[in-house]
């Protein structure tokens, strides 16, 4: 598993990560892409998930970081971001620092 990276996203876009080095799973709706994750976790170190499929998967995302790996990193789709992966990068920020150091600012 050591240093092994996923990605886990909708249509072709995610494969443009294989040239990278990155695995790359296609999964069209969040079903698949649940029975994906569960299968591929324990292979992986980090998995990226697009924010898209991983807003439906939430569930299974906190039970998943309650173990060091793999790390579920949301990433903005091919569509552009729903605002998920900022959201869950602010809410773990502030439960590992105690603060809101990245997004202070209110935003508009």
């Amino acid at each position: 598993m050591k240093g092994k990276t996923a990605i886990i996203g909708r249509g072709d876009g995610v494969l443009a990560f294989k040239a990278g080095g990155v695995d790359a799973y296609v999964c069209d709706d969040e079903p698949k892409a649940r029975a994906t994750l569960k299968k591929i976790a324990p292979s992986y170190s980090v998995i990226f998930l697009t924010d898209d499929l991983a807003e439906g998967l939430d569930d299974l995302i906190n039970r998943m970081n309650e173990s060091a790996y793999p790390i579920i990193v949301p990433v903005p789709g091919e569509n552009g971001s729903t605002g998920y992966a900022k959201t869950k990068m602010k809410e773990q920020m502030e439960r590992a620092l105690g603060v809101d150091i990245l997004f202070q600012r209110e935003e508009r």
